[in-house]
């Protein structure tokens, strides 16, 4: 399947997706505020680290290996049974240990013991939500597309549905529940697309154990631990920084923000994970990798720029109709956060290269750095410039990472091709 096919048949999920979170935030920005934004965004990122460590952050590993034995169905099984079996005694373990200490969590990510009931409702259905992913990157290594798509659209959906009913009922503590459970609830969707495949049989995902596949799989899990330590720990680190020195509102501002880029670039990222990662790992001549990428940046940057300098003239009008007057604030974070958006995707372009190539040493390194300058820069820059410096900080950390990735990059390609040569 093309790079644009696969970006048109994932851009129908995607439409869905982005306008079903431009819905939330309107429902959130009434229902919750600036400051509930904030809290929204530290539990996300509890949620996406306890997740990956539930998990047994296996899932990039899964969609590789799927994609790169595409015509071996024993290798196949024996990694869907070993990440299966792996995904369970993981889930079960890390979901008795959130509910034993859900008080004690809910201190230190939402700053309320008294919400440690939100933690309890994530444990009950952590193992759904860890086997939907695992489906889903399954569906995606085995180039399923349209189950994939429709599967994504399910999650969107029931987030809309539940988020909404809860939030507004509820306020803060409903959404916060709606958040640990929606993608439990897509898990029966996802397994009955995955389970009408005709390659497909429930028992292919528990078993034995495949030490080759475990070590192979491990890889992954360094470098799926790496990023959901680094990157959600820098932004809860941001968020706390931007609440203690310029107020929770501050940083709800902030959220909303991050959370406006997460869904207009939602279309170039998950084509990236849904076509980059699996063409990446069956390539393995460099003159294909090298086109791979400059078509990559032929299509896929140009879009992400054109979509910034709509947002950015768009600004005004986005505020208010998507958010509320109490968001005005957030205005004077477009110009730098659309430049650092357009800078991620230049870089990502690159960088799901070591993912598609196993590159962990590379990964680990160039991760860790990328979160600890972002949160480096960000207090130096809000410093002096106020909360515009945490976009700013945005803006040069992508320049960095991106010059970085260019110099690693053409580095290994120009090793592989040697080694081709010879």
């Amino acid at each position: 399947m093309t790079l644009i096919k696969t970006s048109l048949l994932n851009g129908i999920a995607v439409v869905i997706k982005m306008l079903t979170l431009l819905g939330l935030n309107k429902i959130l920005a009434i229902y919750v505020g600036p400051s509930g934004y904030a809290a929204l965004g530290q539990f996300q990122n509890a949620v996406q680290m306890i997740t990956t460590l539930a998990s047994g952050a296996i899932n990039t590993g899964v969609t590789k290996y799927t994609a790169e034995y595409y015509e071996d169905e024993a290798r196949q099984h024996a990694i869907w049974r070993t990440a299966g079996t792996i995904a369970l005694t993981g889930s079960l373990l890390v979901a008795v240990l959130v509910a034993a200490f859900n008080q004690m969590l809910a201190g230190w990510f939402l700053k309320d013991e008294s919400l440690g009931s939100v933690f309890i409702w994530f444990a009950a259905t952590l193992v759904l939500f860890v086997f939907n992913t695992l489906l889903l990157a399954i569906l995606n290594g085995k180039k399923e597309i349209r189950r994939y798509v429709i599967a994504n659209i399910a999650g969107s959906l029931f987030a809309l549905a539940v988020t909404s009913v809860m939030a507004i009922q509820l306020g803060l503590y409903g959404a916060l529940v709606a958040l640990a459970i929606y993608q439990s609830l897509t898990f029966f969707v996802t397994l009955t697309l995955t389970y009408k495949a005709s390659w497909f049989r429930l028992s292919y995902l528990f078993g034995r154990i495949d030490r080759q596949v475990a070590k192979n799989l491990g890889k992954y899990t360094a470098m799926a631990l790496t990023s959901a330590a680094c990157v959600p720990v820098s932004h809860i680190l941001i968020r706390n920084h931007l609440g203690e020195t310029l107020g929770w509102d501050a940083a709800g501002y902030w959220e909303a923000m991050w959370r406006l880029s997460g869904a207009y670039l939602m279309l170039v990222t998950t084509t990236l994970g849904v076509y980059y990662l699996p063409k990446l790992s069956e390539l393995q001549d460099p003159a294909d990798i090298k086109r791979e990428i400059i078509q990559g940046y032929k299509i896929i940057l140009p879009v992400a720029a054109a979509c910034g300098v709509i947002i950015y003239l768009l600004r005004e009008f986005i505020i208010r109709v998507l958010f509320s007057a109490e968001f005005a604030p957030m205005e004077q974070l477009f110009a730098w956060q659309m430049t650092g958006d357009m800078l991620k995707i230049g870089s990502w372009i690159l960088a799901y290269l070591m993912l598609g190539k196993a590159m962990m040493k590379l990964f680990i390194f160039s991760e860790i750095i990328s979160a600890a300058m972002f949160y480096i820069l960000t207090i130096l820059f809000t410093a002096n410039m106020g909360l515009e410096g945490v976009a700013i900080a945005h803006a040069v950390n992508y320049l960095i990472y991106w010059l970085m990735m260019a110099f690693f990059i053409t580095r290994w390609l120009r090793v592989i091709n040697s080694d081709t040569v010879r």
